[in-house]
């Protein structure tokens, strides 16, 4: 079984989707002249809650319609997690290469002085996380869970 088929590796299967996404996205935005618009970052946040809401879905039809409150909890932030962890990778190799880039965020960053490529991917990561964090904690209020007096495995 592999690791996107096998129903135990979800988190890892669309975190990896996640960072593709947000990868991509980057890429066009850098080449289209928008890398320098902040107000974009917001986009990376649709397509987390895209990520973790289809890892949510998945995780429900593969485990027979079963999605507790506090599985689904960790299934959403590790999805999220893994993704930003490849995203913030990615942001620290593409760094090292393009000196320029890490120049024009010191230039027009307010805090932009005291950064280099490790402290501005390690942000990225645990901007990454948190955003993951308070996605899953809506997505889950909106997916059905199971309900906590329901005991499983115990036939009505």
């Amino acid at each position: 079984m592999s690791l996107f088929t096998n129903p135990n590796r979800i988190p890892e299967n669309y975190g990896i989707k996640i960072a593709a996404g947000l990868i991509v996205f980057f890429i066009i935005m850098k080449f289209a002249g928008y890398a320098h618009h902040i107000e974009l970052r917001l986009l990376n946040l649709v397509i987390l809650t895209f990520g973790v809401y289809a890892a949510l879905k998945k995780f429900k039809v593969t485990h027979k319609d079963n999605l507790n409150y506090f599985r689904g909890l960790i299934t959403g932030v590790a999805t999220a997690g893994i993704g930003s962890l490849i995203f913030g990778a990615f942001l620290f190799f593409y760094m090292r290469f393009d000196a320029g880039m890490m120049e024009s965020i010191k230039a027009n960053e307010q805090m932009g002085r005291h950064l280099n490529p490790y402290i501005a991917s390690f942000i990225v990561v645990l901007e990454g996380f948190f955003s993951g964090l308070l996605v899953t904690f809506v997505l889950l209020n909106w997916v059905n869970t199971d309900d906590v007096n329901d005991p499983q495995g115990v036939s009505k």
